[in-house]
């Protein structure tokens, strides 16, 4: 990621990674995806910052036929609700609600802080990323449900046979409250 990318992504603007923060917990997640899933405020101005921040990345509808009239802008994102974006830094997953979770607010409320580039983002905790995947139900959630439960035990010491000493838990990426 670029500076410049990097900074469109700054923490004042009100989104949050859905996705990000259990594969950087104290026992790592083997499974890793292309995108970023971002749960947005849908305030009018919030929509308007993440409009701005997006745009430079050329923000199209992912799986749409080419030349399909789309524009990505605040009227667009307003109407709307969940957006599968191709951009020129990867792909991209907007949501206005998080199946399982719910809207920015509750997802904000299991968020937890991860440093990233310098910078402090919010990021689903481990449960959370867990309910989410468990109530989306496609059969790569449920997968990852399972890894993902395995990871929780393995750092609350729960899991059989593990051994997860208390140093081993980063406090900073502790599971939201």
């Amino acid at each position: 990621m670029t500076s410049k990318e990097s900074s469109t992504l700054s923490p004042r603007n009100r989104f949050r990674s859905s996705s990000w923060a259990a594969s950087q917990q104290p026992c790592m997640a083997a499974r890793l995806t292309s995108d970023i899933d971002i749960v947005y405020d849908r305030s009018v101005d919030n929509i308007q910052r993440l409009v701005d921040a997006l745009a430079p990345l050329n923000p199209y509808l992912r799986g749409a036929p080419p030349g399909l009239p789309f524009r990505f802008d605040s009227e667009t994102v307003r109407r709307g609700l969940n957006f599968t974006l191709t951009t020129s830094a990867g792909p991209v997953d907007l949501l206005g609600e998080l199946t399982g979770i719910g809207l920015y607010r509750a997802a904000d409320d299991r968020s937890i802080d991860v440093e990233l580039f310098g910078r402090t983002y919010r990021c689903l905790g481990l449960g959370a990323l867990i309910d989410s995947k468990r109530a989306a139900g496609r059969i790569k959630d449920l997968e990852a449900v399972a890894e993902l439960e395995q990871i929780s035990q393995a750092r609350a010491g729960t899991l059989e046979g593990s051994v997860i000493d208390e140093g081993d838990i980063i406090s900073p990426l502790e599971d939201e409250k």
